[in-house]
């Protein structure tokens, strides 16, 4: 198709590299966003198993709003650790206290019923349009009951963002290898959840890696 278009073919990108860019450029999009759904539904798991949940639905969160055009929406979030329903005594013992020590660091009361968690891969983007929503969830899952955390398997986010969130009253917990529950996601896992993420990442890196270079390879090609 470039290459019958006279003006592309006269400058040059009528070429497999070309090709090969716009495929990885769209590829790379789908690559992060399956990256960031196999996070949610493995913290969701981590979580279904720590907790001994009775039934798996206690793992789910959401909340119907409006519309503009005054038509109900219901919004999700990825985890949710519900206190009364943690058959796990140590691990809601941890839990529990987790939730007052974060709490003290937000100013705010202890919320009654447990914790919500929206899940990502990582957070590099600036879209102000998400963190409205990001915020606008915040408000409402304190109003019912729950300290809402923001779990990021990466390290890589902007202090700026954080600080806007804290603020805002959401906890973050992020992808480093510090031994802080109050702000490394996997210090959070091992020491409260009773599960070591890192060490299952560790185990299972090789293969994982496979994967992703197997997939990457693809995108790259010209042909």
């Amino acid at each position: 198709m470039y290459g019958a278009d006279p003006f592309y073919s006269w400058i040059g990108l009528d070429s497999d590299l070309m090709y090969a860019a716009h495929k990885a450029a769209g590829g790379m999009t789908s690559v992060y966003r399956q990256i960031g759904k196999g996070c949610e539904n493995l913290f969701r798991q981590i979580i279904i198993d720590q907790t001994q949940y009775e039934d798996p639905k206690y793992a789910l969160w959401s909340y119907t709003t409006k519309t503009k055009n005054d038509k109900n929406k219901t919004l999700s979030l990825d985890a949710r650790l519900e206190l009364s329903e943690i058959r796990n005594i140590e691990v809601r013992a941890k839990v529990t206290q987790w939730m007052v020590d974060y709490s003290i660091s937000l100013s705010v009361p202890t919320p009654s019923n447990g914790a919500v968690f929206e899940v990502r891969q990582g957070y590099k983007s600036k879209d102000s349009k998400r963190q409205n929503a990001d915020i606008d969830n915040i408000a409402v899952a304190w109003a019912n009951g729950y300290l809402p955390v923001f779990a990021i398997f990466s390290s890589q986010i902007d202090a700026d963002l954080v600080l806007r969130y804290r603020n805002s009253r959401g906890g973050i917990i992020i992808g480093t290898t510090s031994d802080n529950s109050q702000t490394s996601l996997f210090a959070f896992s091992k020491e409260v959840l009773g599960y070591d993420l890192a060490d299952f990442f560790h185990q299972n890196s090789e293969v994982i890696k496979s994967e992703v270079y197997s997939t990457l390879e693809i995108l790259l090609r010209a042909e």
